[in-house]
């Protein structure tokens, strides 16, 4: 314990947002200070990782065959376990500067319906990435306590986090998670129902990265005031040729619709799950907005619509679960409670 106490001091902790779509890792006394795409380039050959981050994004769908850019992890769970330890392993060397006198203590985020293997998966990958010690804590109590909502008091918080992978909807109160759902849909599926209507539609063939534009410049979930459309390039299945067409942004929204009204369904049987009198905290306070998902122009209207409920969207949606990670880094003892427990045989 003393030893324990003693390389605290020398340590630089870290708190880890570990997404599908994006990593963000926080330096304990310097906030934010990485933000890349969870992304590997590996070299098939020698088995060498090439590229991490945005760099290798950058190479998804444009690779020569030696080469494999890959995503490790899938709807908010690692599914490439040594991928995922290269890739924690360059962003912790990258956030402390290479400066590895002492190994950190990682506090890592993850989807609250994780399993307990997808846990011990997680931890042994940070640990073998070179952390001393990995602590976890369900993504919702993050998101909410980095938004700064009252977690540890005994009144109902809603939040709905919308990341690459997972949409996680928990009602919290007194550091507790009191009901929860947690389904694997998020912007990768998003992107990928653009992909798949454009092929049905058009039997033109896009890639994820222009399916990702697609959606952040011209998608939307509620029906906008002045529609739009884009330009849009991919290859032509029946005549085997590159072919530029144009989308709008009324076709985008109905190949949302699915995705969307999974969320939709997620959120009111959530509701239908909450106790009454948290439920009447819910009515007075609303319902937060966290992750990359909440960006998509209306969703807050349309889920306000769905609940006729208050809906907020957080002020940085992107951060809020890293920084809330952060500040239970900052203070592990208040927040103690709200660590998840890992099961080992």
């Amino acid at each position: 314990m003393f030893l324990d106490q003693v390389m605290g001091v020398f340590a630089n902790d870290v708190a880890i947002d570990l997404g599908t779509a994006n990593t963000l890792v926080y330096l304990r006394g310097k906030g934010i200070v990485l933000n890349e795409p969870s992304v590997v380039a590996v070299d098939r050959t020698t088995n060498k990782v090439i590229a991490v981050g945005k760099e290798a994004k950058s190479m998804l769908g444009r690779t020569p065959d030696e080469i494999h850019a890959v995503r490790p992890l899938k709807d908010g769970v690692i599914a490439d376990f040594e991928k995922t330890e290269d890739l924690l392993r360059e962003f912790i060397q990258k956030a402390l500067r290479r400066r590895t006198w002492v190994r950190p203590r990682i506090i890592i985020c993850v989807p609250s319906g994780i399993t307990e293997v997808e846990k011990r998966a997680v931890q042994d990958s940070a640990q073998h990435a070179g952390a001393r010690e990995v602590l976890l804590v369900p993504e919702p109590i993050a998101a909410a306590i980095g938004v700064g909502l009252p977690v540890g008091k005994p009144s109902g918080n809603m939040i709905i986090d919308i990341g690459g992978g997972t949409t996680e909807i928990a009602v919290m109160a007194l550091n507790s998670i009191v009901n929860q759902q947690s389904i694997r849909v998020g912007g990768d599926e998003m992107d990928e129902a653009i992909v798949q209507y454009v092929k049905k539609a058009y039997n033109l063939l896009i890639g994820e990265q222009t399916a990702e534009q697609i959606k952040i410049k011209i998608g939307s979930a509620f029906r906008l005031e002045q529609e739009e459309e884009m330009e849009i390039k991919g290859r032509d299945l029946v005549a085997g040729i590159p072919k530029t067409m144009k989308i709008s942004s009324v076709e985008v929204r109905e190949a949302l619709s699915e995705p969307l009204q999974q969320i939709v369904d997620a959120l009111m049987q959530s509701l239908e799950k909450t106790p009454p009198e948290l439920a009447s905290d819910i009515v007075d306070r609303g319902i937060v907005m966290t992750g990359g998902g909440s960006l998509l122009r209306g969703i807050d209207m349309l889920l306000r619509e769905a609940t006729n409920l208050p809906i907020t969207v957080a002020e940085d949606p992107l951060s809020c679960v890293v920084l809330g990670t952060g500040k239970i880094l900052d203070d592990p003892t208040q927040y103690e409670k709200v660590l998840m427990s890992v099961v080992r045989d």
